[in-house]
């Protein structure tokens, strides 16, 4: 099933139960006076967060979701059931943003834009309509009889533009073909499709490092964030990050030309990724037999990058345990907030 970053839909909050006019009938004592019942209250909508990344797909042909109505009110002044609330389960990172203006009837919610943080969380986006009154409402010393009775309110309703920010502790960026899905699947529990092909990985991966979610991003090219490949696309999810591993081939011939094409690309999009925490891994060691040759090419990359970075051939089970002894060390000792 392909994945689906972004959906639109329409939500409407139950409408409010209407009251009703019922006089009390005994036997022998007709007209006993009013006894009708208030409507209940309409059903509220909520937006609930959930793990699976995969959801959206499954709306692809549902564009509305409707809260249940509030009942009448009945005879004997019995209240109307009130309606059940909807929850639409989305995937944890969902921005939520209400398109709809303020409508002259009040009955469209205002303009709202919130975020799914948290697995289980839960947040009200429509208000559901109050239940109207019954004639009993209205009884009084002087309106003994009442024959009033209101209906109930309208609901809130409103247009939504779902849109998902992966959640993840870091995220795996770099060039097509870098060796990003094949590092995911040696460093995590993921079954990442990997190939000998640029745009192997169509969309995001995830995975678990111990306790920290990792994220595979499909691959960057020069003018990603201007739209060119699938970069543009997917950019958005290294947002909530805190940290970037910035895988980079040994295969390429100038190791610094290749970060800076990424990197650029990453500030052009959004300059506060540049503040990122940043985690340099050359993949691919096992294309180069000598030491030497690595070192060499070490020394294309920037000066300041050079002492710090890492380099694992997804060959050797020795270096992808050294590599995640490495990051699970960095990403604790930052004490990241990954709440």
């Amino acid at each position: 099933m392909a994945f689906i970053d972004e959906l639109n839909f329409h939500a409407e909050a139950g409408r409010g139960g209407d009251g009703v006019v019922r006089w009390l009938h005994e036997k022998g004592r007709e007209f006993m006076g009013p006894a009708g019942g208030d409507g209940g209250n309409g059903g509220d909508v909520y937006v609930r967060a959930v793990g699976d990344l995969n959801l959206l797909a499954h709306y692809r042909h549902k564009k509305e979701f409707l809260a249940e109505r509030g009942e009448d009110g009945a005879k004997r002044s019995m209240h109307g059931k009130n309606g059940e609330d909807l929850y639409i389960n989305l995937p944890v990172g969902s921005i939520i943003t209400n398109m709809s203006p303020i409508a002259e009837d009040n009955t469209t919610s205002a303009e709202i834009k919130i975020s799914l943080e948290k697995v289980g969380e839960e947040k009200l986006i429509l208000k559901g309509g109050r239940g109207g009154f019954g004639n009993e409402h209205f009884k009084a010393s002087t309106n003994v009889k009442p024959m009033e009775c209101t209906l109930g309110r309208e609901s809130e309703k409103a247009d939504f533009h779902i849109e998902i920010e992966l959640i993840a502790a870091a995220g795996l960026i770099g060039l097509p073909n870098a060796g990003k899905s094949s590092l995911l699947n040696s460093l995590t529990n993921a079954q990442a499709k990997i190939g000998s092909y640029q745009f192997t990985t169509l969309e995001p991966n995830l995975g678990a490092l111990q306790e920290f979610v990792i994220a595979d991003i499909p691959g960057l090219i020069e003018g990603a964030s201007e739209g060119k490949g699938l970069g543009h696309k997917f950019l958005k999810h290294i947002r909530r990050t805190r940290a970037l591993l910035h895988c980079i081939s040994l295969e390429n011939e100038n190791l610094g030309e290749v970060y800076k094409t990424v990197r650029d690309e990453l500030e052009k999009f959004d300059p506060t990724l540049a503040d990122k925490k940043e985690i340099i891994i050359l993949t691919k060691t096992d294309t180069l037999s000598d030491p030497k040759e690595i070192k060499a090419k070490i020394k294309e990359l920037p000066k300041a990058l050079q002492k710090d970075c890492l380099s694992v051939s997804i060959l050797d089970d020795k270096e992808i345990k050294a590599l995640i002894d490495e990051l699970v060390k960095i990403l604790r000792n930052d004490k990241l907030d990954l709440e």
